[in-house]
């Protein structure tokens, strides 16, 4: 006959259970959709199979199996927490990364090569699915990280940090204002500040309205978020110029100064620098958007 003490011993063998099962087997059956989904994407980019449509299944796929592996080290991702959330910052992606196709314009310091000809509605419909992945694939990895004790934030996922002065608030808007400036004014000298100036325009309105910025972590002397965000944007770079070098459609550089010197992959080694910042940029665009829909909840754990 079951006693009281056995039914809670029972429960916590089997709360307990899930942690002791073998990292494969707590991996979600999406994840191993991913691994398929992603390798399939993979041969069919570099064959030069499928032109301009593999590009979203194979990040569609990796982003796919890192958020298994949240799941599977934490018991919660992005797309556990909410799928119509996780849907959501795929759609925000595309809209961030059109933003950087304008601050493009005056740099000119990447271009994409086509497999076709494309009708402006086809290359912008193909474009903006292919930059949704961008956001959730850094934030993906960003996780993937902080769930780690060496990189995990002191703040708390929902604790804004301390807040900034308005008039030091004020002043780094100035200066992201300023940046902005001269990167139209001067592209072959000012180009690099394309990824810094969206970080000193958002991250302080973020602040200031109390929702999760860069700023605060800063104040806060959470350096383990410092450096664990621009990290995951500096692996996700490894991956898109990786699988970018010998694909069809793809992009190249023509950056100024470095262009000419040692290469991994299209990009020059100095120029993965770029996505440091980029990563906390992605992060403040997120911010700015939930504010501006007046959204409280945000799809992150960190």
């Amino acid at each position: 006959m079951r006693t009281e003490a056995s039914d809670r011993d029972q429960i916590a063998v089997s709360a307990a259970s899930p942690r002791t099962r073998p990292f494969s087997a707590r991996l979600p059956r999406y994840a191993y959709a991913g691994v398929a989904l992603n390798g399939v994407a993979w041969i069919a980019s570099w064959s030069h199979r499928g032109g301009g449509f593999v590009f979203f299944p194979l990040w569609l796929g990796f982003i796919l199996l890192l958020d298994g592996v949240n799941v599977a080290r934490g018991g919660t991702s992005p797309l556990t927490r909410g799928i119509w959330r996780f849907a959501a910052m795929f759609l925000a992606s595309s809209l961030f990364w059109w933003v950087f196709e304008g601050l493009n314009v005056p740099v000119q310091n990447w271009h994409y090569r086509l497999d076709q000809p494309y009708s402006p509605l086809a290359y912008f419909l193909l474009a903006s699915l292919n930059f949704s992945t961008v956001l959730p694939a850094v934030m993906e990895v960003a996780e993937l990280l902080m769930g780690t004790r060496a990189l995990r934030p002191r703040l708390a996922a929902s604790d804004p940090g301390p807040r900034l002065p308005t008039w030091a608030a004020a002043a780094l808007i100035g200066v992201g204002l300023v940046m902005l400036a001269l990167s139209f004014l001067f592209p072959r000298y000012a180009f690099g500040l394309i990824w810094l100036c969206l970080i000193f325009l958002f991250d302080p309105i973020n602040n200031l309205a109390r929702r999760k910025s860069a700023f605060a972590h800063a104040l806060a002397r959470d350096w383990r978020f410092i450096v664990a965000l621009p990290l995951a944007a500096l692996i996700c770079g490894f991956f898109w110029e990786m699988w970018n070098f010998p694909a069809l459609p793809k992009w190249y550089y023509t950056v100024p100064f470095i262009d000419a010197g040692p290469h991994l992959f299209e990009m020059p080694i100095p120029g993965y620098l770029g996505y440091l910042p980029f990563a906390v940029e992605l992060f403040a665009m997120y911010q700015l958007l939930l504010l501006a829909l007046g959204r409280r909840e945000d799809n992150l754990a960190f």
